[in-house]
């Protein structure tokens, strides 16, 4: 599944041909995703302009504004397991630069909804005058769209119990402190876990922990202190992890199997995994001379190095 990483590189990849564009067209292809569409759906995105799109934990939020009652709504996109987004100027196909390429599904079957949008006043390569079209393409339709008031959305059931973003101010020491106390659970586990913090999934926490020398078996609990604040190993883990995500968002994501960006190029981050999928590989930190294992936690792969993650 995309993890953060990717769904915001595809943010970062649809801003700019969708933000401040009309939607001149909506077609849904079929009913339903993994849930049903909404009622009306193509219609009711059919001549509303989309004002910003933005990210929360794995989902992508479209403002779309208000709605025939006046009522501002919210896009909500998830990419669930296959789902990818394809940007289809009039001017040509989509442009595939890079030395690696995985060939994206683009089965008329597999494009389920497409927005049509206004082109750019200036007609840039962003958008040509003439248009742009926004297709989602998802195989295995484990996807989801929602059309959402954006009154109160904080508090529906899709991101009530969602913790702080990684690369947001809210995340610190002090908090991931506080969301550690007295949990026993490995702390590969209680970060995979969506109310301790949004959007890390099991590549880049596996990143995270061995960067910061942390045992993904080490109980969440040890690193807060007796009185409840952050250790430097708290510390050492949340700068970690900012910086293992802000360095697969700058690398495109990764590519495992269906991910790819926006334009069709793949992400290269999985290039410079240290652990990740390289079980029997020699350990990268230095003056490290150990192995990289794998072990399974709650039925999902584990990559460590036991000789420097303690």
């Amino acid at each position: 599944m995309p993890e953060l990483p990717e769904v915001e590189t595809v943010r970062r990849g649809l801003a700019p041909v969708m933000e401040g564009r009309r939607i001149l067209a909506a077609v849904a292809r079929r009913p339903d995703l993994r849930w049903p569409l909404p009622e009306r759906f193509a219609e009711r995105l059919t001549g509303r302009t989309l004002r910003r799109l933005e990210r929360r934990a794995k989902y992508l939020m479209a403002d779309v504004g208000p709605d025939a009652g006046g009522i501002d709504e919210v896009l909500v996109m998830h990419l669930g397991m296959s789902g990818s987004f394809r940007i289809e100027p009039d001017t040509g196909p989509p442009e595939t630069p890079g030395d690696f390429h995985l060939p994206r599904s683009r089965l008329a079957a597999h494009d389920h909804v497409v927005l049509r949008m206004e082109g750019s006043a200036d007609g840039s390569p962003t958008g040509a005058a003439g248009g742009v079209e926004i297709v989602y393409n998802d195989p295995r339709r484990f996807g989801a769209m929602f059309l959402l008031p954006r009154e109160g959305l904080a508090a529906h059931p899709l991101f009530r119990d969602i913790g702080p973003e990684p690369l947001g101010a809210d995340f610190t020491p002090e908090a991931l402190a506080r969301a550690l106390a007295g949990r026993r659970t490995p702390i590969k586990a209680a970060l995979l876990d969506q109310k301790v913090v949004a959007g890390l999934g099991n590549i880049y926490v596996c990143e995270a922990l061995h960067r910061a020398g942390l045992s993904p078996e080490r109980a969440a609990f040890t690193l807060t202190a007796p009185t409840g604040h952050p250790t430097a190993l708290t510390v050492q883990l949340v700068e970690t992890i900012q910086m293992v995500l802000e360095e697969a968002i700058k690398a495109g994501g990764s590519t495992l199997r269906d991910h790819a960006q926006v334009d069709g190029t793949l992400g290269y981050f999985q290039h410079t995994f240290r652990v990740y999928d390289r079980e029997g590989g020699a350990c990268t930190s230095p003056k490290c001379r150990g192995t990289i294992a794998r072990l399974v936690q709650s039925g999902r792969s584990t990559f460590y190095c036991a000789a420097c993650q303690r």
